[in-house]
């Protein structure tokens, strides 16, 4: 390639990243705008205007990224990412998770430093450019640009409490991320390349020896797994999730999987076979762990934390299937996975606005505040699985995909993640009907006050739960969308 060819792939692929470029400057222009308002104006005055100009630059973000839905499949910065309407349909359940915890922190009016908008902005900028990456060193570069805005969202909080969720995390992070990049610096040795799309990889990692392969894989993918809080990198997750703000676990507990599990479907259909009993035995071994784990929780964000574990156990079902019907049940139950739990989380606050979510005070309110509650019961109806939910739709889809892959390739290990995950789900049957055993059939001496904007959150609640009904009867108006993703 000569310097002319160069400068127009240059130049081609700044035009096929616009709206990571935006969010870069974006980030810079909040700092200053931070800086300035806060010197020349007074606190609620510039917190108020700052949230402003947050959301108009999410729904900006959002209307860049849809005009990128027709875009031609290609190479940006050849081979370091890739443009293709996958990236595009993952980036806008990112904006949409984006948005939706500032929904979140506006209904239950928290309060945040300003910063908090920023380190968001480099979050969601760092799994845009996961969701495109083609190559080991961007996906660690993002990855790694995810897990310090992360580190820093959890323990941005006061408490002493998020402080330690927060060094907990960060020590796994950069215990996973010390182990993906000695099993990125083996994959180079063994190949020659890190551009996990270039067939000479497929081919160089087959001549290798089933041990050295495995470990090899399992290794480099320390820093992904660790995002889908899969096990053996799973062990932060509740730790975190009960540590840090409500809103911001809420973001963190499915916008990096979103990304993530895009890069497992791109490494899955470039990598030898030997990946995929490799990956099917972890996502049973964490829907099984997660499923048990949270029988004995007394808490409620610890209880959604090893919900989430087993979940993105299920995510990676998908993937495992290896067929077409698989990769479009993982990308539907990502997107049911995001509905479900973001509301999950919205519907505990409400309840129990900014509290520790301790199961036992939940006692009782499914009579104080009874639409609430009903919609909570509707939701943990559907992270279980069971209709008229699209929970019930998403775990079909994953299952048949799942099944379809058995009869045709006729593998005893397919059959066994297929027997493990129906049992696992009717195990968690028994936690996930807790919450409203406790809402409606436990009584509570505690008189609860009802906080003013209960009233935007059973408005918010019902268009929610709306959702969630109308994808199980009418799941071809996300399925459209789907199917148009190339494949």
């Amino acid at each position: 390639m000569n310097l002319n060819e160069q400068l127009e792939h240059i130049s081609q692929s700044l035009t096929g990243i616009v709206p990571e470029l935006f969010l870069a400057a974006f980030f810079l222009i909040f700092l200053i705008a931070e800086l300035l308002l806060l010197r020349f104006g007074d606190k609620a005055h510039t917190n108020r205007r700052l949230f402003l100009i947050t959301l108009a630059g999410a729904v900006l973000t959002l209307v860049l990224i849809l005009g990128q839905w027709n875009s031609e499949p290609s190479f940006r910065f050849r081979p370091l990412l890739f443009l293709d309407s996958k990236a595009v349909f993952f980036k806008i359940l990112i904006v949409l998770a984006w948005l939706f915890t500032w929904l979140h922190i506006r209904l239950l009016r928290y309060t945040f430093p300003p910063e908090l908008s920023a380190l968001l902005i480099a979050a969601v900028l760092g799994m845009f450019l996961l969701t495109m990456a083609t190559h080991w060193l961007t996906v660690y570069l993002s990855l790694e640009l995810l897990s310090i805005s992360s580190y820093l969202l959890v323990a941005y909080s006061p408490s002493k409490k998020a402080a330690e969720g927060g060094l907990k995390y960060l020590l796994f992070g950069a215990i996973s991320s010390a182990i993906m990049l000695y099993g990125i610096s083996l994959i180079y040795g063994l190949t020659g390349t890190l551009d996990f799309t270039d067939p000479a990889m497929r081919l160089a990692l087959a001549t290798n020896s089933p041990f050295v392969l495995n470990m090899a894989m399992l290794m480099t993918l320390g820093g992904l797994l660790f995002k889908l809080s899969l096990v053996p990198f799973h062990v932060w997750t509740p730790d975190v999730y009960e540590a840090a703000p409500t809103p911001l676990v809420s973001f963190l507990s499915v916008a990096p999987k979103a990304a993530v599990l895009l890069v497992l479907m791109r490494v899955a259909t470039s990598w030898p076979a030997e990946l995929l009993p490799l990956l099917g035995g972890i996502a049973l071994v964490s829907i099984t762990v997660g499923n048990v784990t949270a029988l004995w929780q007394q808490n409620a964000r610890r209880l959604l934390a090893y919900s989430s574990i087993a979940q993105a156990g299920y995510l990676i079902v998908g993937v495992v299937a290896f067929n077409q019907l698989g990769f479009e049940g993982a990308t539907f139950y990502t997107a049911a996975y995001l509905l479900l739990n973001m509301t999950a989380f919205l519907l505990v606050d409400l309840l129990q606005p900014r509290s520790e979510t301790q199961l036992a005070t939940y006692a009782g309110l499914g009579k104080k505040h009874p639409w609430i509650a009903v919609i909570l019961t509707v939701v943990m109806v559907a992270l279980a699985g069971l209709p008229p939910t699209v929970g019930f739709t998403a775990k079909w889809l994953i299952f048949s995909a799942l099944w379809d892959s058995y009869q045709q390739a006729g593998q005893p290990w397919l059959l066994w993640l297929l027997v493990g995950g129906i049992i696992n789900a009717a195990i968690s049957l028994a936690y996930y009907l807790r919450l409203p055993y406790l809402l409606f059939f436990k009584s509570t001496s505690v008189t609860p006050s009802t906080p003013i904007y209960l009233v935007w959150g059973r408005v918010v609640s019902g268009l929610l739960l709306g959702a969630i009904l109308l994808l199980f009867f009418k799941p071809e108006l996300l399925m459209q969308w789907i199917n148009n993703v190339s494949p």
